[in-house]
C-alpha cells in the first residue's frame, strides 16, 4: 500500500473516531478502517463504554474479506481483555495481514504490547501515520495514563478589551448565541466541569449540557451529563443551588471539616470530598488526581479570575478557550485571570494561540500555555 492511501484511510479512520466525541468517555475516541485490494470493505468506530470497539465493528462488516486485508486504526488495538475481549485476538483470528496504528496506546502499561503481539503472530505491524490528528481526539485520555490526571480546559468570554464582567459581577450575556452553541458542545464532549464558590455564588448555573442549546442532534442515548465539581473550600453552597439539582452528578472539594454542613450537602446527592489547601482553596493539583482516579479525562473549567488564576500558575490549564465579543466594558470590569506577583515584564506569561475562528459575531480563540 502506497504512502498517499495509508494517509488516505487512516484519515478516514480518524473521522469516524470524531464521531464517539461525546459517548465513548471514559474511553478513547477510536475509528477502524478495513482495506482490501484498495476498498474499504468494512468500518467502525468505538461508540460507548462497554460496547465493541472500533475493530470489531468493522470487522463485522468486512467478513470473510478481512482475510488478507489491511486495518487502519486510530489507536494501537488492545491486548489485554477489559471491559470487551482484546482486539489483537479477533484481528488475527480474522486473518488479516497488515495492521496500521496511528499512535501507540498511552497506557504506559499496555503501550506497543498491541502491535507486539500482532507482530509474533507473523502481521505486518506499523504506526504513526496521522499520529498528530489521532492524537488531537484524545487529550484528556492521553494525559490521565501519561500524567496520572486528567487535561484541563479554561473556558473563557471577554469583551475586547479583556473584561469577563462588570464589577458587580454581571456578565449575562457577554457573548451572542452561537458562542453560547459552542460552549455547550464543549461541556457536552468534557467528562466534568469545574467552578469555584464564587460563580456559584454569583451566577447559580446549573452546569448542565442544554439540549435545547447545542444546535445539533442528540447521540444514541442522549446527551451525557458531566459530572460538575465545585471548589468550596468552606462548604459555602447553598442547599439550594442549581449545581446541586439533577440530573448529572456533583462533588463538591472542600477543606471543611464541619460534619453538619457535609451532611446536609450528601443528603442533596452531592459527594463531599475534604483535600488539603490553603486556607481559601483546595489543593488543585490532588483534586486533578482524584478525578483522574475517577476516570474523568478532559476537565473544563468555568471559573472566575481567581480559581483561574491559581489554575494558571500552578501549571494545571493545558488549553483556553476564549471567547471574545466586540465590546468594550471598562477599566472597572473584571479580568481573566487575577495573576497577582506579575511585576515585571519579564514575568508575563507567554501563550501559543493554535486557532483562531469566528463565532457569529463573537472570536474563538484557543490557546496554550507556554510552560
Amino acid at each position: 500500500m502506497s504512502k498517499s492511501a495509508d494517509h488516505r484511510f487512516m484519515a478516514r479512520a480518524v473521522k469516524l473516531a470524531e464521531r464517539g466525541l461525546y459517548t465513548t468517555d471514559p474511553n478513547p475516541r477510536v475509528g477502524c478502517v478495513i482495506v482490501r485490494d484498495d476498498q474499504i470493505v468494512g468500518e467502525g468506530w468505538h461508540e460507548r463504554t462497554g460496547e465493541p470497539h472500533a475493530e470489531v465493528h468493522a470487522l463485522k462488516q468486512a467478513g470473510d474479506k478481512a482475510k488478507q486485508a489491511t486495518v487502519y486504526v486510530s489507536l494501537e488495538p488492545c491486548a489485554h481483555r477489559g471491559r470487551t475481549p482484546a482486539c489483537t485476538k479477533a484481528l488475527i483470528k480474522a486473518g488479516v495481514s497488515r495492521v496500521v496504528a496511528a499512535m501507540f496506546d498511552p497506557n504506559p502499561k499496555v503501550s506497543t504490547r498491541g502491535l507486539e503481539k500482532l507482530h509474533e503472530a507473523g502481521i505486518q505491524v506499523e504506526h504513526g501515520v496521522l499520529q498528530p490528528e489521532a492524537e488531537a481526539l484524545n487529550p484528556g485520555f492521553i494525559m490521565r495514563m501519561e500524567k496520572g490526571r486528567p487535561m484541563v480546559r479554561c473556558k473563557l468570554a471577554m469583551s475586547l478589551d479583556g473584561r469577563t464582567a462588570m464589577a458587580s459581577g454581571e456578565s449575562k450575556w457577554i457573548t451572542g448565541p452561537d458562542a453560547r452553541r459552542d460552549v455547550q458542545r464543549l461541556r457536552a464532549r468534557s467528562s466534568a466541569i469545574l467552578v469555584g464558590m464564587g460563580t456559584v455564588l454569583a451566577d447559580n448555573p446549573s452546569l448542565r449540557v442544554r439540549a435545547e442549546d447545542i444546535g445539533q442532534p442528540p447521540p444514541a442515548g442522549g446527551w451525557r451529563q458531566p459530572l460538575r465539581v465545585v471548589v468550596d473550600p468552606h462548604l459555602s453552597t447553598p442547599l439550594d443551588a442549581k449545581v446541586l439539582e439533577p440530573p448529572g452528578r456533583t462533588l463538591i472539594a472542600t477543606r471543611s471539616d464541619d460534619d453538619e454542613l457535609v451532611d446536609a450537602l450528601r443528603k442533596k446527592g452531592a459527594d463531599v470530598l475534604r483535600f488539603p489547601g490553603s486556607a481559601d482553596t483546595v489543593d488543585l493539583r490532588a483534586l486533578l488526581e482524584h478525578l483522574a482516579e475517577l476516570e474523568i479525562n478532559e476537565v473544563m473549567t468555568e471559573t472566575g479570575a481567581t480559581l483561574s488564576g491559581a489554575l494558571l500558575r500552578a501549571g494545571l490549564i493545558d488549553e483556553m478557550v476564549i471567547y471574545i465579543a466586540p465590546t468594550l466594558m471598562g477599566a472597572e470590569a473584571r479580568g481573566l485571570f487575577s495573576l497577582p506577583g506579575l511585576d515585571h515584564l519579564g514575568d508575563r506569561i507567554d501563550v501559543e494561540i493554535t486557532d483562531m475562528r469566528a463565532m457569529g459575531r463573537d472570536w474563538r480563540m484557543t490557546a496554550k500555555p507556554k510552560q
